[in-house]
């Protein structure tokens, strides 16, 4: 049976207190919990409301306000213009599992640097890693390129798949005021009617 997550409650004042440690922590504190990959849930210790996801933006806004921030100003434009957007969910799953695969390659690459350098975990530093990713890093470069170019295929593909389902869906239907409109009840190419096709009765007996 696995532990429950590590509560810590944060108060008026804005401090923050560890429950399994009984003493108060920073943001810093909280940022090695996610780092060492440990589960914890921040609560408010008066409602009770969850504020994990809160905390967990506050240490981003910090890192990216560092020196070596992560997301330029295009990423953020076009993520604050994904928010009320009909793809906004997809956008969070296609993330959400970008980051996981990320993370597992991650693991890998540091579960082969150990072996390499003959390391155990514990031991294992930061200095040796950027070494072995110092060797690796084209190569990971490569594998990512190669991801992002079958991700892109994969997107261009259902969008396709979308498109074709749509024409399909509304081909019976036809919209008045919008003739010729491909997939809207429109005319075969070759088939639009002439000037003279709309002509009255009386009109075609004077031609």
């Amino acid at each position: 049976m696995s532990e429950p997550a590590r509560l810590i409650k944060k108060y008026p004042n804005r401090r923050l207190y560890d429950t399994k440690t009984s003493v108060y922590i920073t943001l810093a504190d909280v940022k090695k919990l996610v780092v060492g990959g440990e589960e914890f849930q921040v609560v408010d210790a008066k409602s009770g409301e969850d504020l994990t996801r809160s905390i967990l933006l506050q240490i981003i806004l910090e890192e990216e306000t560092a020196g070596a921030p992560m997301f330029s100003s295009d990423i953020l434009t076009q993520f604050i213009r994904s928010y009320g957007n009909a793809m906004q969910g997809m956008l969070g799953t296609y993330l959400e599992r970008n980051m996981q695969l990320f993370g597992e390659i991650q693991k890998s690459m540091k579960e082969q640097s150990q072996k390499l350098y003959g390391g155990e975990p514990a031991k294992f530093n930061e200095d040796l890693w950027k070494q072995f990713m110092g060797f690796q890093g084209p190569a990971m470069q490569s594998l990512i390129s190669a991801y992002m170019d079958q991700s892109r295929n994969v997107f261009l593909q259902m969008q396709e798949q979308l498109q074709n389902q749509t024409r399909g869906i509304f081909s019976g239907f036809t919209f008045p005021g919008f003739p010729g409109m491909p997939g809207f009840g429109a005319q075969p190419a070759g088939t639009q009617p002439s000037p003279g096709d709309n002509k009255t009765p009386e009109e075609e007996k004077k031609s």
